[in-house]
């Protein structure tokens, strides 16, 4: 008898209406190395915290859902950043395409390299894989390391390779005033979104301050304290420079 995979694991919730299409089941992992200053979920950064959970496990408390999934729900793993457990999504993923789900990953793609032994597992991770929700924080380098702590280049280069090998993408960019919202950035963002031919969905997310009150209960300053939420007419002008309309969503 095989040995369980075992993932670290923050939470679940089991009727998500904003991780993919139709409704999802999803698995926020636990541990990140990002430290975005619009994290909502900063409980979740650290690395070998989280309760360990087995694939098996995770899908069988998934599949209790399945009859509320419709024809385009599924599961989506989320994070925290999956890639950084990637025997858990390999296996996680490779069961449930087996039972029969549609699988969405959530991913700000900053573990990515083309190096071993990721870029195998990652290759192998695709073959199961429907859907990614490609968070691109930040179009230029140096404001991505503002923003995060890290610099973006292998994350562009993700976007590159998901392209390369059509993997079908919904982008996700965060409206983050005096940070993301400027039209040099998003017209930069969308230029760079042009050269990419996988990409089924643009969203524009609102900054908005919901996870507040984790980084006061944490002890840890909150980076973006007194940067309110963009206005209305803000967010329009993102969904026009990045052109939103022009993508329908669908996978095919």
């Amino acid at each position: 008898m095989s040995q369980p995979v075992i993932g670290t694991i923050h939470s679940t919730e089991n009727f998500g209406t904003v991780d993919g299409p139709g409704v999802r089941f999803i698995v926020f992992t636990q541990g990140c190395r990002m430290r975005c200053q619009f994290c909502h979920n900063p409980d979740t950064w650290k690395i070998g915290g989280g309760k360990e959970r087995s694939t098996d496990d995770i899908l069988a408390e998934a599949l209790r859902y399945k009859t509320y999934w419709g024809k385009d729900g599924g599961i989506t793993v989320s994070g925290g950043e999956p890639l950084l457990q990637m025997e858990f999504l390999i296996d996680l993923f490779k069961k449930a395409k087996a039972a029969g789900v549609h699988t969405t990953l959530d991913s700000c793609g900053k573990p990515f390299t083309r190096e071993e032994p990721f870029f195998s597992q990652f290759e192998e991770l695709m073959k199961y894989t429907d859907l990614i929700l490609f968070d691109i924080k930040h179009i230029d380098d140096e404001q991505h390391k503002v923003l995060t702590s890290l610099g973006n280049s292998n994350i562009l280069e993700m976007a590159k390779y998901l392209s390369e090998i059509n993997q079908p993408v919904w982008i996700r960019h965060v409206l983050v005033p005096q940070r993301t919202d400027y039209d040099e950035y998003l017209i930069r963002l969308s230029d760079f979104i042009k050269t990419l031919n996988n990409v089924k969905k643009v969203e524009v997310l609102p900054y908005h301050t919901m996870g507040l009150y984790k980084y006061q209960e944490m002890g840890i300053p909150y980076p973006l304290e007194g940067i309110e939420t963009p206005s209305t007419e803000r967010v329009n002008n993102a969904k026009k420079i990045l052109q939103t309309a022009d993508y329908t969503g669908y996978l095919n």
